[in-house]
């Protein structure tokens, strides 16, 4: 027995891309190495991402098996001796990217796309091991993290503390989907006052793009949904008009804007069809933007684009990686904005459940009965 390794329960996929649903069961967590940290978690949430390593819409080359979530939020119980920046007891949230602060990206700015996140679905902790054992053999884990985990072992580079008085199993939310569409408006649509904005898809990503929208003073927010329930739900969050079709929406941007189109439009469904890209497309005023923050299959090479429309029009499309945001800055950004009442992140959390609900969780995500979905730990 590898001295400091605790035994514990988490959900893994042992045939990723087959739909066959998570496998509860009892898991080995190696102490931390150097640059890392034990957290124990208080929540984890249950987003799209960790869906699509089941359905196969993200493939993970065929390594397995995986250790699901990368939302989560804790305290941390243990640390290398080389770790700084955090403590035992700090209150902490899980980046979904880390950042080193060092690379060209960071330097740069770009922290989503620091070269630690190139790796994060390769199967190991960042130095080529594993922490994660089942069945006797080494697990990987979703980002570096493994969330649906009461307990993770991961780099001080994904760790983002926060205040005390921030509420862990709300918090947990902002290590991935609050910030990503938050930011897809706030940062990414490069948005300005008095925009009229459409999003597309209104689930636990983009009912948080609606969010930013609100807070960068967009005149007329349009929810896109097909789920009755979500559509009832995006007024409390900043949605000036619903409708059930991106169909619908073209009317109503055309009634609003004497078919001048909408400033912003954001693209935020769990899986993105590609024959939503032109209509988000038409719907867009010259000059304007498209963000594409939903994932698209990873095979998918080919979309309906209108390249002439672009090139005479000015429009820009945008790819997001977790709203263009930057973690240590933006998470304890966003609690304080929860902890004043200026982010609505209770109302996102439409059901708990516990760890061995979780397949019963996706369930519920598929048949859009939550916006957001969480596993709370005693």
């Amino acid at each position: 027995m590898t001295p400091g390794r605790i035994t514990t329960q988490g959900a893994l996929l042992w045939k990723p891309g087959t739909r066959s649903g998570w496998s509860v069961e009892e898991i080995q967590i190696d102490p931390p190495k150097s640059g890392e940290a034990r957290v124990k978690l208080a929540a984890s949430g249950l987003c799209h991402s960790d869906d699509h390593l089941d359905t196969g819409d993200v493939d993970l080359g065929g390594w397995a098996p995986v250790l699901g979530g990368h939302e989560g939020a804790g305290i941390v119980q243990e640390v290398a001796p080389d770790v700084t920046a955090v403590r035992p007891g700090d209150h902490v949230v899980l980046s979904f990217m880390p950042s080193c602060g060092q690379c060209a990206m960071c330097v740069k700015g770009y922290s989503t796309l620091c070269e630690l996140g190139a790796g994060v679905l390769r199967g190991t902790s960042p130095d080529g091991t594993h922490r994660i054992f089942a069945r006797g053999q080494g697990v990987g884990c979703m980002s570096y993290l493994g969330t649906f985990s009461p307990y993770v072992c991961v780099s001080a580079n994904a760790l983002v503390k926060i205040d005390e008085s921030v509420p862990l199993d709300k918090a947990a939310l902002l290590g991935c989907g609050v910030p990503t569409g938050w930011g897809s408006s706030v940062y990414a649509a490069d948005m300005e006052i008095g925009d009229i904005v459409v999003v597309i898809g209104t689930g636990g990503v983009g009912m948080n793009a609606v969010q930013g929208a609100r807070h960068k003073g967009a005149s007329v927010i349009i929810a896109v949904d097909p789920a009755p329930f979500k559509r009832e739900q995006a007024p409390i969050f900043g949605a000036t008009h619903t409708v059930e079709s991106w169909g619908e929406a073209k009317t109503l941007v055309d009634r609003l804007t004497n078919g001048q189109g909408a400033d912003r439009v954001i693209v935020t469904i769990g899986v993105v069809p590609p024959e939503v890209m032109h209509p988000a497309q038409s719907m867009t005023r010259r000059g304007g933007t498209i963000v594409l923050t939903g994932v698209v299959p990873m095979g998918v090479r080919e979309i309906p684009l209108d390249l002439f429309d672009y090139v005479m029009s000015g429009k820009r499309l945008h790819g997001t990686l977790y709203g263009d945001t930057n973690a240590r800055a933006d998470i304890p950004l966003l609690a304080r904005l929860y902890r004043d009442g200026a982010l609505r992140l209770d109302e996102l959390v439409t059901r708990t459940y516990r760890l061995e609900d979780i397949n019963q969780a996706f369930a519920d995500m598929h048949n859009g009965a939550n916006l957001r979905g969480v596993i709370v730990y005693d």
